[in-house]
């Protein structure tokens, strides 16, 4: 049976008002009040990007590259002449973040490897990290890396982009990954200042690996919380804060 133009026309309408539907972005904040934008980037312009706002860490090696921001490791040469923080992971920095943000930005790390460690995204050096693995995320809290949450169904593949949107705001930290978990912990840690000049959205990649970042949208934000914020951290699941490995506690400041 044929079908009738005007039918026709109204179901490609349909069809094509579904498909820009999907590309939306569907992370929205579910915490804080957004008050005003204090860094966008998409990296559109190759090569050289503001260090005011982004910092290279460790001597690795950063280049805005095929519309992304990209990491590399550091030279052999720097790796020969340090003692520690050789820089065998891409690590870099947002120093402009506020203590108390809304963040959106999408990740990716390819090659290397895995370590205790890496790869991770994280807000304020050494205050909240996710750290990201094939065996699921886990939510750091402090210098010595306790565990204050963790999503066991997320498994890190390599190479895939992940969007992800974290707010901070005095004690609380949620994190949404689209697509897959949302992450919730509540740490006294986190609304305490960062170290002098690490402050802010920072990743690592893989060892010997490569990290990517793009479409970054860091907010500062109003007081308050979003209605119905109370109700909704009520149903996250409850989880006591873990001490970590004596390994991991082993590891110098910085890394």
């Amino acid at each position: 049976m044929n079908t009738p133009p005007t039918l026709r026309l109204v179901t490609a309408i349909i069809a094509i008002t579904a498909c820009s539907a999907s590309a939306e972005n569907p992370l929205r904040p579910i915490m804080c009040v957004k008050e005003k934008v204090v860094l966008l980037d998409d990296f559109s312009k190759p090569g050289v990007f503001d260090k005011k706002q982004w910092a290279p860490r460790q001597g690795t090696q950063w280049k805005a590259e095929d519309g992304v921001l990209r990491g590399r490791p550091s030279t052999t040469e720097h790796q020969a002449s340090v003692p520690s923080h050789k820089g065998l992971e891409p690590r870099i920095a947002a120093p402009v973040t506020p203590p108390q943000f809304i963040a959106k930005f999408s990740v990716r790390f390819s090659g290397g490897s895995e370590t205790d460690i890496a790869p991770f995204v994280e807000f304020g050096h050494h205050v909240c990290r996710l750290h990201l693995a094939s065996s699921g995320a886990e939510l750091l809290a402090g210098p010595d890396a306790t565990r204050v949450a963790e999503a066991k169904d997320f498994h890190y593949e390599p190479g895939k982009w992940y969007q992800m949107l974290a707010e901070m705001q005095g004690d609380e930290f949620v994190i949404q990954i689209a697509g897959g978990s949302t992450i919730y912990a509540k740490s006294a840690i986190f609304a305490q200042p960062a170290a002098s000049g690490a402050d802010g959205l920072g990743v690592a990649g893989p060892r010997d690996g490569t990290a990517e970042i793009d479409d970054v949208t860091i907010s500062s934000v109003k007081p308050g919380v979003q209605p119905g914020w109370a109700a909704r951290r009520d149903a996250f699941p409850k989880f006591t804060p873990v001490e970590s490995k004596p390994a991991r506690k082993g590891k110098k400041a910085g890394e």
